[in-house]
């Protein structure tokens, strides 16, 4: 805009500029004429305040360089600021950096510049209502290419140009404060030594830039200075947290141990915290790991206050706040818990009491996830179900007294993060439910074992009772998979020789039946296997069933050693047991294709015959012998017979 002065005074093209904090696009004219005028206009002392950064404006001298931007200055008695700078037409460029970086302070009447404290807008709902992680919806995909910008940056002289250099690819005051917490949390290194000091030291921006370390206050300090250069409003907040060194159920009092920020945004205060979001200490060796989490930024204040308790309730950003006894009791659900799709978990609180020796724990997810818990440190006393979104654990711990729980989650990723910690009372230990130590998790059929090619289980039920100590499982099987099975108790006979001997395995119109036979009474993990036979490799566990007999007199033999060349579809019907008696004559049935002839070698050879129900059958005497086979001629050309079966027979 060319502006001429009136008669007396000299001609010169000059640029007007209008701030105004109550609408940017107002028109400069009507905003003046509202106002009333201007304060300070003539000769007299301009005001002009910007908050951080190098260039700090006081008073100005009466008579200015001809150079020198005139600053005018006017408050509406809302405390609304109009500030117009008239500035030479070859100052442009300076003019348009100081405006970018201090237009969006607020001002009061008295020309302080503040940054508004939170009203009931700002508040969310307590508890979350699962809509989102975030306090504002966002596309994080949209920050891609930002993002990776922005962790590249690398600091060259000052708070100034390293803000500066960051903003080249921001558009909007979303995408400046995405681009300095990227910055802050992949570059500024967590200084365990200095936060574990008693007086926490203040650290200054410049300090940070030069050893790119901190603490908790720094990064938010840091944060908060980086904000305010961009044209952000942005505020420290102190408070208490359940960091690095909280102890589930630990109460709060004294000096804060945290601080992290605020920031505003499309009308709105959002929380956030960089020093969480950098990376994690190790518990054991006190080391810090960078590794970035999204989870702190814009958090759902409703998550956010789960390990977060600001020194002022009003920064909670909730409707209704939560008090610090409320803050103390809550569950404690760590970020990984919401970063890998969970939703909630019951108890609702972090210390559970047994009742009758047993405590039960149940996640919900927004998809199928696998999970894994330790008891003390051991995969041990527990029974874990996957569900379609979610699972349930079974917990009975073996001694009285206190005990640690700790759940984990895989959610997308190839590594199980802890979500969950529990603190078990148990007044009473139940020692009848002790558990075989190979029983792994999880335990029974779920999407999981779907997944992995077992369909349409006969037993969906995790727990299988037998009152006989037999029991028969079928599963229907996918193209192209192999199933392995064996048999785990704690007590003997069972060695890893004979796990897989009192199973039989059966196949039947893509169907797989698995015939059991329990050594003696007690409890078993039946664990499952698949791999695809096309492929190399070892057998994946999918999941086991637990097996319960109470009949102290089961006492079933092995099941006869099956060869390689026992066929996937070939059927036993007798004998079973793979122990037969001296002295007999044992008649023997089995369904086997693709053969030509079939017999039985003990002391002598007895030929089986092909029935009309396709069934091979014949009878063996055991006497004079110790070991029996069934033998099988895959081509009647040749005279080479495979050993399918092995039996043995009871000395006399």
């Amino acid at each position: 805009m060319e502006l001429k002065k009136d008669s007396n005074a000299v001609s010169i093209d000059m640029l007007l500029i209008v701030h105004s904090e109550m609408d940017s696009q107002a028109d400069p004219g009507a905003l003046l004429q509202r106002r009333g005028g201007f304060q300070g206009v003539g000769n007299g002392i301009r005001k002009w305040q910007k908050l951080e950064g190098n260039e700090l404006y006081g008073n100005l001298a009466e008579k200015q360089h001809p150079q020198q931007p005139q600053v005018i200055t006017s408050y509406d008695n809302q405390g609304t600021q109009l500030t117009v700078e008239v500035h030479p037409r070859d100052a442009m460029p300076q003019f348009l950096k100081k405006f970018s970086l201090a237009k969006r302070l607020q001002g009061d009447k008295n020309g302080n510049m503040r940054p508004r404290q939170p009203g009931g807008k700002d508040a969310h709902a307590y508890p979350w209502d699962r809509s989102s992680l975030k306090s504002m919806p966002l596309d994080l995909r949209q920050f891609e290419k930002l993002d990776t910008y922005a962790s590249q940056v690398t600091v060259k002289s000052g708070l100034d140009e390293l803000v500066s250099d960051l903003l080249q690819e921001a558009h909007g005051d979303l995408e400046r404060v995405r681009a300095i917490w990227i910055w802050i949390c992949h570059h500024i290194e967590y200084d365990v030594e200095a936060a574990q000091e008693k007086d926490r030291q203040a650290f200054k921006p410049t300090d940070i830039l030069r050893t790119q370390k901190t603490n908790c206050d720094g990064y938010a300090g840091l944060f908060e200075r980086m904000c305010r250069i961009a044209g952000v409003q942005c505020v420290t907040v102190p408070g208490y947290s359940k960091g690095f060194g909280y102890q589930t159920g630990q109460s709060f009092s004294g000096e804060f141990d945290h601080a992290w920020n605020a920031v505003h945004l499309e009308g709105r205060w959002h929380l956030v915290d960089s020093t969480w979001g950098s990376g994690l200490v190790d518990t054991t060796t006190s080391k810090f790991t960078f590794l970035y989490n999204e989870f702190y930024f814009l958090t759902h204040p409703a998550l956010f206050i789960e390990d977060h308790f600001p020194d002022n309730k009003n920064w909670q950003l909730l409707k209704p706040p939560q008090s610090l006894r409320q803050f103390e009791n809550n569950m404690y659900h760590k970020s990984e818990f919401y970063n890998k799709g969970m939703l909630s978990a019951h108890p609702e609180t972090s210390m559970i009491r047994t009742v009758n020796g047993k405590a039960t724990i149940t996640i919900e997810s927004c998809a199928p996830t696998l999970f894994m818990f330790m008891l003390n440190g051991k995969q041990e006393h527990g029974l874990l179900s996957l569900r379609k979104n979610g699972m349930k654990l079974d917990v009975y711990p073996p001694t009285m007294g206190t005990h640690k729980l700790q759940i984990f989650a895989k959610g997308n990723s190839d590594i199980y993060s802890s979500v969950l910690e529990y603190t078990i009372k148990c007044n009473y230990a139940d020692l009848g439910v002790r558990l075989p130590a190979e029983l792994h998790q999880p335990v029974g059929p779920s999407w999981f074992s779907e997944q992995m090619g077992i369909v349409k289980p006969s037993h969906p039920d995790p727990i299988i009772h037998t009152s006989d100590g037999r029991c028969s499982i079928s599963f229907g099987v996918e193209e192209g998979i192999s199933v392995l099975a064996s048999l785990h108790g704690d007590d003997g006979p069972i060695t890893e020789e004979t796990q897989r001997r009192y199973i039989f395995q059966l196949h039947r119109e893509k169907r797989t039946e698995l015939k059991v036979q329990l050594p003696h009474a007690g409890k078993f993990a039946l664990k499952i296997f698949v791999k695809k036979r096309q492929e190399p490799g070892n057998y994946i566990f999918v999941f086991n069933y637990l097996l319960c007999c109470a009949n102290t007199k089961v006492n079933w033999p092995v099941f006869p050693e099956s060869f390689g060349n026992w066929g996937q579809d070939n059927e036993l019907l007798e004998p079973l047991s793979g122990v037969l008696p001296a002295n007999r004559n044992v008649p023997f049935k089995l369904k086997l294709h693709g053969i030509a002839k079939a017999l039985v070698k003990g002391q002598d050879t007895w030929p089986l015959t092909l029935n009309h129900e396709g069934y091979w059958e014949g009878s063996c005497s055991t006497a004079g012998c110790q070991e029996v086979y069934v033998m099988v001629l895959e081509n009647a050309n040749h005279n080479f017979y495979s050993y399918i079966l092995k039996y043995k027979v009871n000395a006399q």
